[in-house]
């Protein structure tokens, strides 16, 4: 059996970074972004059933998801919403599922940015949040995606709050720190899991 670890964080804490340094130490990652993003991928039963209810205006010249316009209509529109979220969310869930049973490391790492939002901490053993304050994520975020701040703080406003994450964390990455720090706390936290993984196999 292997152990699930679900990794979070609010935007802009540095999760793919954390996650990088896991897969460099062997560890398999199930990422919830990609499995989204191959549940609407052309000739997939997502797409097609967007299609159904959106029509070709939901579809790039190629064929693909036009993710911009779909963002904005379900953001209008909260009966679309709704159903998105309904269509998706259980197909997304079982995909994670089948993966992280799939995984062939010790431990795995689910990464899920709404892991809290979503109620998903029940598929993982552990629960691990990359915890930065505020202004770091509205900085590195203005950074990294050349958005406006006042993008980012409905962003934020949209996530779960810091509390609420670090309230049903059971191991939290300080990712504030220096390089040498993070790796420290990755190192520590690899053998936790690893002891972790050990155990649970060991159980009859």
């Amino acid at each position: 059996m292997t152990v699930v670890v679900g990794l979070t964080g609010g935007i802009g804490s540095g999760k793919t970074t954390v996650a990088n340094r896991f897969a460099a130490k062997g560890i398999d990652i199930i990422d919830a972004d990609v499995i989204a993003r191959e549940a609407v991928a052309p000739g997939s039963d997502g797409l097609a059933a967007i299609v159904a209810r959106f029509g070709t205006p939901a579809l790039n010249p190629d064929g693909s998801l036009d993710r911009a316009w779909l963002r904005e209509r379900v953001f209008s529109h909260p009966d679309d919403k709704q159903w998105l979220d309904n269509l998706l969310h259980p197909m997304i869930r079982q995909r994670m599922i089948q993966a992280c049973a799939q995984a062939s490391s010790a431990y795995c790492l689910l990464v899920v940015p709404l892991l809290v939002e979503n109620n998903l901490t029940s598929l993982a053993q552990r629960v691990l949040v990359v915890d930065v304050d505020e202004q770091t994520q509205i900085a590195r975020t203005l950074a990294r995606d050349h958005v406006s701040e006042q993008q980012v703080h409905a962003i934020l406003a949209a996530q779960a709050s810091r509390a609420q994450r670090l309230a049903v964390a059971d191991d939290v990455i300080d990712n504030t720190q220096t390089e040498a720090e993070l790796d420290r706390q990755v190192d520590a936290l690899h053998h936790t899991y690893l002891t972790l993984a050990t155990q649970a196999n060991a159980d009859p």
